[in-house]
């Protein structure tokens, strides 16, 4: 049966026909899919944990208990993990256990670049890479059978394009029906990493790194097709399709076992051909591997490191590079190059609950910013507030007009970063800014740092109800499973109150003036205090109250409500008018407008 999938639906259904038994993640773009698709087949338990390192602990119990277990997250996701995936890599396993990671190549939605191919080299771990959705149905059964003969954990690498393009997949293929049955083996000389036992089983993370490299060599769906043998290509992932569409007449050498790498099938590519190129994104991974076999080879010279590729950018530093030549014009009429598109920056929502909050911080305090949202030191407050923020929907508030943020670095770091910059001596007062899910994340761990440390730290909890910027998942204060199940609910603020916070406030997300005297008040105050910001996102619960418009007669043009940034407002002629259909009715406009032109659509 053939199905138009997307990578993650086939990594999903992949692993479903694999017999995987317990899935864990926690969404991130380009992962999200994976688990939301696994959700939907009612025989695998499937759960949103509150981080990424939760998920790795929950899928390599399941494996200690000698089931079939998969965790998936994106590439930074990996990070937060690597406490226990590393342990993993130690310990072993009993039933599979495959960590599928999503790699993003021009940091379309990530705070960073980086090639998680390194993390495999690191653990000792095989890391698979399928090169479409075929690829990737597949892959997944052989990586759960390599993980339970090889006794290792299996990391699956994929990367935006493959994991949201669609591409056929014949699948051929049911559930295993011959599954295990869970049950803990107990051997302590395995499981316990007390140093005695770590040091025996090091050296047989060595031995089987060993085994696996002789295993790669004959890997089926390593392929070699021989075209013109005067360039030999070797490329892997949504790079080898590129390479294909590119070097039409190479031959190529497909590689889906990117770690260990196959040597013996190295050599013998490249023995038929007079050149080796590499075509890789980011890093050169494979390029220096094949150096490392002590066969030259071209690839970082005319393959930029930096950034997601595709197969323009390659052609055009290929002929640049002279591997191809140049572009010759058939079409007498060419086409109108396409009319450049005005930049549009990414904003928050009509009726975020996030931007009164975000417009707030800016008037308590925040040093005034130019139109690039650097500091203008002329204009330096020294009673400024200094804004710590995070990873979430509102971290768009650090762009125009809106200014609102000075730092973002990764998930829960605001905190943390908050209390260094006190504990530093800066006498400017502090806020962290995090949201809910984030806070679940690893929020709390750094609150408690600021309970422990006496810090006085103020903490605003954007409180929206749902993980928004990833699609809308559960996390522990939705009280929603990944199945979508009504489960226990997380109650934020006796969390808060349990840890050690006496100052908890919790205020409207659309009430201007209740947000500005709490973070007023909480601010002052010498001891660590947390705000609540607490409003449903519009796209999640599509909650639309009466719209707003501008009388213009009286609008003035002083433009004051166009700081918030609300997609729904727009200039027109010398007045401000408000897009009925896209307002939710928040009213936060009406609220800042000076001269109270901003009502209720009668």
């Amino acid at each position: 049966m053939k199905q138009l999938l997307s990578g993650n639906e086939a990594i999903a259904l992949g692993a479903y026909h694999a017999g995987v038994r317990v899935g864990a993640a926690y969404p991130g773009t380009p992962s999200t899919e994976i688990m939301e698709s696994l959700a939907q087949f009612s025989e695998i338990y499937t759960e949103w944990s509150t981080n990424e390192k939760v998920a790795m602990e929950v899928a390599l119990g399941a494996s200690y208990a000698g089931v079939r277990a998969m965790a998936s997250m994106k590439h930074v996701g990996l990070n937060v993990a690597s406490d226990p995936f590393m342990a993993a890599a130690t310990t072993g396993v009993d039933g599979g256990l495959v960590i599928v990671e999503c790699d993003d190549p021009g940091e379309h939605s990530s705070q960073g670049e980086q090639d998680n191919r390194h993390y495999a080299r690191m653990a000792k771990v095989p890391m698979l890479e399928p090169t479409d959705s075929q690829e990737a149905y597949e892959l997944m059964d052989w990586a759960f059978r390599i993980s339970e003969e090889f006794d290792t954990p299996v990391l699956v690498r994929s990367t935006t394009r493959l994991s949201h393009c669609k591409t056929v997949v014949n699948v051929d293929r049911e559930r295993l029906s011959e599954l295990k049955k869970p049950q803990f083996k107990a051997s302590p000389a395995k499981y316990v990493m007390v140093p005695s036992n770590a040091r025996v089983r090091r050296s047989a993370m060595e031995e089987r790194i060993l085994k696996l490299r002789e295993y790669v060599n004959d890997f089926p769906l390593n392929e070699i097709i021989m075209n013109d043998t005067k360039i030999g290509i070797i490329s892997s992932g949504v790079g080898y399709q590129y390479a294909r569409e590119v070097f039409k007449d190479a031959s190529h050498l497909k590689l889906v076992t990117v770690y260990p790498f196959p040597d013996r099938l190295i050599r013998e590519f490249s023995e038929k051909v007079e050149r080796i190129l590499v075509i890789e994104e980011l890093d050169p991974f494979i390029e220096e591997e094949v150096q490392r076999l002590g066969i030259p080879v071209t690839g970082k010279e005319f393959i930029p490191i930096i950034g997601e590729l595709n197969p323009e950018i390659i052609e055009n530093r290929a002929i640049e590079a002279g591997l191809l030549p140049e572009k010759t014009t058939t079409n007498p009429h060419p086409k109108a190059p396409a009319a450049s598109l005005p930049p549009r920056p990414p904003l928050l929502c009509a009726g975020c609950p996030h931007m009164a909050a975000e417009y707030s911080f800016r008037k308590l305090g925040l040093a005034e910013r130019d139109d690039t949202g650097d500091q203008n030191e002329e204009k330096f407050d020294k009673n400024r507030i200094i804004v710590t923020g995070d990873i979430g929907c509102y971290t768009l508030g650090v762009y125009a007009p809106l200014f609102a943020l000075d730092t973002t670095a990764c998930m829960g770091a605001s905190i943390g970063q908050a209390l260094g910059l006190e504990k530093a001596g800066v006498k400017d007062k502090i806020i962290a800014v995090i949201g809910d899910s984030t806070f679940f994340h690893s929020g709390i761990t750094a609150l408690i740092d600021v309970i422990y440390n006496q810090g006085t730290t103020t903490v605003i909890i954007m409180d929206n109800g749902t993980t928004a910027m990833t699609g809308h998942q559960g996390h522990p204060g939705t009280g929603i499973s990944a199945t979508q199940r009504q489960v226990t609910q997380v109650d934020l603020e006796s969390l808060v109150r349990g840890i050690g916070i006496d100052d908890v406030s919790v205020v409207g997300a659309f009430d201007l003036k209740e947000i500005n005297s709490a973070v007023k008040n909480s601010v002052q105050s010498e001891k660590p205090s947390v705000v609540i910001v607490r409003g449903a996102c519009p796209t999640h619960i599509r909650i639309k109250s009466t719209p707003y418009q501008v009388d213009t007669e009286k609008c003035t043009g002083c433009h004051m409500c166009l700081r918030l940034g609300c997609p729904a407002m727009r200039i027109t002629g010398d007045t401000v008018a408000i897009d009925t259909e896209s307002c939710t009715g928040c009213s936060v406009c009406a609220q800042i407008c000076p001269v109270k032109c901003i009502q209720v659509v009668s």
